[in-house]
């Protein structure tokens, strides 16, 4: 008995918890429509959400509704999926690999997606959202590969993995320093590496039609395989007992992961430490079972990046900084925390 209300109570909170996240990441959404050079009204924002939606029929500044429509919700749609994809991957790695410390940008993916992607810009190689993404993800896979193949069958994985992100993350930095270096202008060497720590500001619907289907495919296929990594967390011999097929989950969970990363980084850049603080936090309020922890982390990811970029756009106005700059000051930090508790342990 004591049971089935504890499992009622938890079910009432998990609800609660999901209809109170949709409430803010709305919030943050709106807040971040209305921040920028222009500023504009909450009050517009919502109205003119509500005009479009039919739900109202205010009339509202011209220069506003373009301003809204044109160019501030969809950045702020973009930067809310890139923040639940990462979140995502983050989960999923630190599953897989079985160490607190696994993100894509840890783990130098995110750093093989830029080269991918700088390759293509660069060298001109197709153009559009499509080719640059295609450039990414295969710039992740590359990275997903030399990591896979620099920890293939050695003992100490966990230190070892993560030595092979730093060793990953620097060949590929280097060879995306060596491109911009001997193949880009020099309008086209800045544009880049301010976009390499991370910008939405040249985001429209295109993207975020993409970045959404890409991120809800991406957590589906997580969630379907979220029993599965209950099952990683104790091991691939437990994996195994339970009937799982390691292999092939897990090629198909890093292909997964690889792919909204790449997605990610061809419209964003390289962003870090997401997918390594929302998972931990995350599991700390709705424990360990994915079906939970992957909506949990896409949903707090979501309303983290929104801030992030809000915060990017009021730190040092007019001016703006790289997103990726705000969430490393605070993804630093708790990456010490881990390392500190992790040496303890």
């Amino acid at each position: 008995m004591a049971d089935v209300v504890q499992q009622a109570r938890r079910g009432v909170f998990l609800s609660l918890s999901c209809v109170l996240s949709v409430v803010l990441l709305i919030v943050v959404i709106a807040l971040g429509v209305s921040v920028g050079e222009l500023a504009i009204p909450l009050e517009s924002v919502l109205y003119a959400l509500g005009n479009k939606a039919g739900l109202t029929h205010v009339p509202l500044n011209r220069i506003h509704e373009s301003v809204i429509w044109d160019f501030r919700l969809s950045r702020a749609l973009v930067a809310a999926c890139c923040g639940a994809g990462l979140a995502i991957c983050g989960a999923v790695l630190q599953s897989l690999l079985k160490n607190a410390l696994a993100e894509p940008y840890v783990l130098g993916v995110s750093a093989g997606a830029s080269t991918g992607a700088v390759s293509v810009v660069v060298l001109g190689i197709g153009s559009g959202a499509v080719t640059l993404s295609a450039g990414a993800f295969a710039g992740a896979f590359a990275a997903f590969a030399f990591v896979a193949f620099l920890t293939n069958g050695a003992r100490g994985g966990n230190e070892r993995t993560i030595l092979a992100g730093v060793a990953a993350s620097q060949l590929f930095n280097a060879i995306t320093a060596y491109t911009i270096s001997t193949s880009a202008s020099a309008q086209q060497a800045r544009d880049v590496m301010f976009w390499l720590l991370g910008s939405f500001s040249g985001v429209r619907w295109p993207e975020f039609q993409l970045a959404l289907c890409v991120v809800l495919v991406g957590l589906a296929i997580c969630l379907y395989y979220s029993r599965a990594l209950d099952a990683f967390t104790f091991g691939d011999d437990a994996a195994l007992s339970l009937g799982i097929p390691v292999a092939w989950v897990r090629l198909t969970l890093f292909t997964t992961t690889a792919l909204i990363t790449a997605t990610i980084v061809s419209m964003a850049g390289s962003i870090g430490f997401v997918g390594l603080v929302v998972p931990h936090v995350m599991r700390f309020f709705f424990g360990p079972l994915h079906r939970t922890l992957l909506i949990a982390s896409a949903l707090a990811g979501a309303i983290l990046m929104v801030l992030a970029d809000i915060a990017s756009r009021m730190l040092i106005a007019p001016q703006s900084l790289p997103v990726g700059v705000v969430t490393a000051l605070v993804g630093v930090p708790f990456f010490a925390i881990i390392i500190y508790r992790s040496g303890n342990k």
